[in-house]
């Protein structure tokens, strides 16, 4: 498992691929929770860094 720091700059760095993720899609290539993701989500932003993001289910179909 990934220390934060180095989660937070895989995440960011998957982020900028400019691909859509889903929160699951995410967790899972990160093997972490949902949860986690939303928290680590919040910290770029706290960081400044502008994370857009759509509620709701994703479609997987």
């Amino acid at each position: 498992m990934l220390d934060t720091s180095a989660r937070l700059l895989k995440l960011l760095s998957l982020l900028q691929a400019h691909r859509d993720w889903s929160g699951p899609e995410l967790a899972a290539r990160l093997r972490v929770s949902t949860r986690t993701i939303r928290n680590d989500v919040e910290r770029l932003r706290s960081l400044g860094y502008p994370v857009h993001a759509t509620p709701g289910v994703a479609c997987t179909g």
